[in-house]
């Protein structure tokens, strides 16, 4: 029996396929280029041909991320969990002992505070892209290098630029102005590495108790630049899973697994159409702008609305239209 889990970001969309045991069996990781269905869409197509190659049908669903509740009532999933609920809950499967988990994503970061396996404590950062994996790439192309190539070139540096890293603005014009004057490209990237761990570490985990096991996750995981920055500036060892940009996924599908609700999945959901539209309630002084999903016209699921009535009068919008 398997378990899909889908975790919907602004930058990626990512999908796997656990076993009853637990072990992903199929995986998939691709831009949402901002079009979450479509994304979606993407992912299952990759995850089913490798589900089927190992013989493991779905019998439930969980999805997280920034696009839950769109993506959620599209696929009819069983469980639909906040990313910090199903982060903790992917990394605590694969690292029981983790006490701290460092995430940095495509446009957000977050810090969750584990203590005898329980998640005590998080905090998220969505307002600054200075730490964050659009960053990185937006950086990568001023200096005209993959943003795959950011940590082998960091590893080369000696002696690493300071860059100012308070906000995306600083630390573009600082980088400009300093490769300017002429420093080395690999001191350059050593110091964007450390300016976003600077960052993160001033920001997201200002206040917080960061003990080992350290486990760090996400996309920026993945370069090794931003591991090694972290190392130095916390002076402890950072753990990076191989499946460290699947753990939302991961954990997803862990809750699916968990949870009462069973109903076999048919893959062939992704060939559906699906049509959303926004509305602003006015009921009420909230003024509720309520987000509605529709297929063939058929209301499904709406969010947005703080009370009954703002969802009420869409879906009456919607059928009435």
């Amino acid at each position: 029996m398997g378990y899909l889990g889908v975790d919907v970001g602004s930058i990626s969309t990512k999908a796997v396929v656990i076993d009853d045991a637990g072990q992903v069996v199929a995986r998939s990781y691709l831009w949402t280029e901002g079009d979450p269905l479509a994304a979606v869409k993407r992912v299952l197509a990759e995850v089913e041909l490798q589900a089927e190659a190992a013989e493991e049908s779905v019998a439930a669903v969980g999805v997280t991320g920034s696009a839950r509740e769109l993506v959620g009532a599209a696929l009819g999933a069983q469980v639909v969990k906040n990313e910090i609920t199903a982060h903790a809950m992917g990394t605590l499967a694969r690292h029981p002992d983790v006490q701290t988990i460092l995430e940095i994503g495509g446009q957000d970061s977050k810090i969750i505070l584990v203590r005898n396996g329980v998640p005590v404590d998080y905090a998220m950062n969505t307002l600054c892209a200075a730490g964050t994996g659009s960053f990185l790439s937006a950086q990568a192309r001023r200096l005209n290098v993959p943003v795959e190539e950011f940590g082998a070139y960091a590893l080369q540096s000696s002696k690493p630029t300071k860059i100012a890293g308070r906000c995306t603005v600083f630390a573009e014009s600082d980088l400009v102005h300093k490769a300017q004057i002429g420093h080395p490209r690999e001191d350059l990237i050593a110091g964007l590495c450390q300016a976003i761990v600077m960052n993160y570490l001033n920001n997201v985990g200002k206040g917080k108790e960061i003990r080992a096991p350290i486990v760090f996750q996400g996309g920026v995981s993945k370069n090794v630049g931003v591991v090694k920055a972290f190392a130095d500036l916390t002076g402890e060892g950072i753990v990076v899973d191989e499946d460290g940009h699947l753990m939302g996924a991961i954990g997803a599908a862990l809750l699916a697994r968990e949870g009462e609700g069973r109903a076999a999945f048919d893959f062939a959901t992704r060939d559906l159409e699906f049509d959303t539209r926004g509305y602003e309630c006015g009921g009420c002084p909230n003024d509720c702008e309520v987000v509605t999903l529709c297929r063939a016209g058929e209301f499904l699921d709406g969010w947005g609305n703080r009370c009954e009535r703002g969802l009420e009068r869409a879906k009456k919008n919607v059928t009435t239209s």
